[in-house]
């Protein structure tokens, strides 16, 4: 299952405690990666932060694995998790309505 995550972060959190904690950050973001977890990785254009991708059996395993990173330890974060599933309302367009239309656009 896809899971799309959305940092969190904790109102008190400033850049300057982040910073000892964001090599470890790196790192953990790339043994996720690796194990083959992470999928994508986002900077935010909306505001600091990040997006995140993974592919896990449930929310409950993107939860276990971000709770691992450094700053969500630190209580400097947290993480949204929404469960995402394939697009398929494609299927309405080969509805029966739909093709006149269709085989009308091809002729």
């Amino acid at each position: 299952m896809r899971i799309l995550c959305l940092d969190k972060p904790a109102p008190d959190a400033t850049l300057e405690k982040y910073h000892p904690h964001l090599a470890a950050e790196a790192f953990h973001a790339w043994s996720l990666f690796k194990s083959g977890a992470l999928r994508d990785i986002y900077y935010r254009q909306d505001r600091p932060g990040v997006a995140i991708f993974l592919e896990c059996d449930s929310v409950e395993q993107a939860q276990n694995l971000l709770a691992d990173f450094p700053l969500a330890k630190s209580g400097l974060l947290s993480f949204d998790c929404i469960p995402l599933g394939a697009f398929t309302n494609w299927e309405s367009l080969f509805a029966a309505e739909y093709k006149p239309q269709q085989e009308g656009a091809t002729q």
